[in-house]
C-alpha cells in the first residue's frame, strides 16, 4: 500500500472539461451539465484502493448532505482495469449500487481527465467554485488506514462549508494521500 500525495495544482485553476461514460446510468456526462451553480467537487476514486474503501461510508453521507445544499459532486476512475479488474465499469455500477452513490461514477478509459486534473492518487479531490475556478485541492480529512483517526470528512466540509456561506476558503490545504492512479503501460 504506497502513499502516493495529491499534486496539489494551483489554486485558481479552470476546472478541465470532459465527456466521459457514467458506469451507473450508462450515458455519456459533461462537466457542463454536471456542474453545480454553488461548487463542484470532482473526486478520482477507486473500487480497490484501501485508502478509497476506508472513508467511503462518510463519503457517501458527505455527499447526500451536501447535494442537499446544492453542491455537485462527480467521482471519477482513471484506473488501468486490465490491471486492476476490480476497477472495471461493471465494477464500479455494482460498487455504486451497493453504497447508494446519489452522484456519477464516471469512467475515464484513456485516463486523459486524469492527467488534465493532475489526480496524483485516490481519493484526490478537487472542489471547483460556481465558474469552476479551484478553491480546494487536497484531503478528505486526517484519517488514513491504521491511524486510528475518525474519518469525518473536515476538510472538505470546511472548504464546503466556507463556499456555501460566501467565506473564502483557506488557502492552507493537506495533499490527500492515497493508491497512486494504476497507469496504463
Amino acid at each position: 500500500m504506497a502513499a502516493t500525495p495529491s499534486a496539489m495544482i494551483e489554486l485558481g485553476t479552470t476546472a478541465p472539461h470532459f465527456n466521459l461514460p457514467d458506469t451507473i446510468s450508462g450515458k455519456s456526462m459533461d462537466l457542463d451539465e454536471l456542474k453545480s451553480k454553488h461548487a463542484t467537487v470532482v473526486m478520482f476514486i477507486c473500487n480497490h484502493c484501501p485508502y478509497v474503501k476506508h472513508i467511503l461510508s462518510e463519503l457517501v453521507k458527505l455527499t447526500n448532505e451536501y447535494i442537499q445544499k446544492g453542491i455537485s459532486f462527480i467521482a471519477i476512475n482513471s484506473n488501468d482495469v486490465i490491471s486492476y479488474p476490480e476497477d472495471s465499469p461493471e465494477n464500479m455500477k455494482k460498487l455504486a449500487q451497493e453504497m447508494g452513490f446519489a452522484f456519477p461514477y464516471l469512467y475515464d478509459e484513456t485516463q486523459q481527465v486524469a492527467k488534465a486534473y493532475h489526480a496524483e492518487c485516490t481519493p484526490d479531490f478537487f472542489v471547483y467554485d460556481k465558474d469552476l475556478k479551484l478553491v480546494y485541492r487536497g484531503q478528505f480529512d486526517d484519517s488514513r488506514p491504521k491511524n486510528n483517526i475518525p474519518v469525518t470528512g473536515k476538510d472538505l466540509k470546511n472548504a464546503l462549508d466556507c463556499i456555501l456561506q460566501g467565506k473564502e476558503v483557506d488557502k492552507n490545504q493537506k495533499p490527500s494521500i492515497g493508491c497512486n492512479i494504476k497507469w496504463k503501460g
